[in-house]
C-alpha cells in the first residue's frame, strides 16, 4: 500500500473541549485517535488523513460520547476503538480501559494486572504511548506514592481530568 492509500483509509476531525483541542483519528471507520494539542508522542499531523468535520461518520458518537463525559453525565465509553501497537502495549491498553471512573491505579498494581509484576516501567511507556487519550484513561494512572508521573497529555490536564472524575464539576481552565 503507498503512502497515498494509507492516508485514505484515514480521516480526522478536530473539536474543541475543555481540557483544550482534541484531534480525533479514524482508521477505516473506527476511532484510532484522540490527541491533545501538545501531547508527547502525538504522530505527524499528515498521517492522520483528510481532515473532516466531526459531522461526518465515525465521529459524531464519539463527540456525542465526550461531551457528555465532559457534562458529567458519562462515565464509561461504549465506543469501539482501534488500538495500533505492540502486543503488549495493546494488553496494557486493554487493562486501562478497566480502571473504573473516578479510580487511579499505579504503575505497578497496573503491571501486577497484567501477571507481569516487574514490569512497572515498561506499563509505564507502553501507558505514555496510548493513542487513544481520555477514551482509555492512561490519565488515571499514577505513581506507587501517589505522585502525578508523566503525562502525554501534560501533568496538569492530568491533574484536571482526575479532579473532574473525582467530583470536582468547576470547569476547567484552558
Amino acid at each position: 500500500m503507498n503512502s497515498k492509500q494509507h492516508r485514505q483509509h484515514k480521516q480526522h476531525a478536530v473539536v474543541n473541549s475543555p481540557y483544550g483541542t482534541l484531534t480525533l483519528v479514524a482508521t477505516e471507520g473506527i476511532l484510532s485517535g484522540l490527541y491533545m494539542t501538545g501531547q508527547r508522542h502525538r504522530p505527524p499531523e499528515e498521517s492522520f488523513g483528510l481532515r473532516v468535520d466531526a459531522a461526518e461518520e465515525p465521529f459524531p458518537e464519539v463527540v456525542r460520547q465526550l461531551t457528555a463525559y465532559f457534562a458529567g453525565e458519562l462515565t464509561e465509553f461504549d465506543l469501539p476503538v482501534r488500538l495500533e501497537g505492540t502486543e503488549f502495549q495493546r494488553s496494557v491498553w486493554a487493562q486501562l480501559q478497566r480502571i473504573p471512573y473516578g479510580e487511579t491505579w499505579s504503575y505497578g498494581e497496573l503491571a501486577g494486572r497484567l501477571g507481569k509484576p516487574n514490569a512497572s516501567r515498561a506499563v509505564g511507556l507502553a501507558n505514555g504511548k496510548n493513542p487513544v487519550g481520555i477514551i482509555v484513561p492512561c490519565h488515571r494512572v499514577i505513581g506507587a506514592s501517589g505522585s502525578m508521573t508523566g503525562y502525554g497529555g501534560g501533568v496538569e490536564r492530568k491533574e484536571r481530568l482526575l479532579a473532574f472524575e473525582s467530583g470536582e464539576r468547576t470547569v476547567p481552565s484552558q
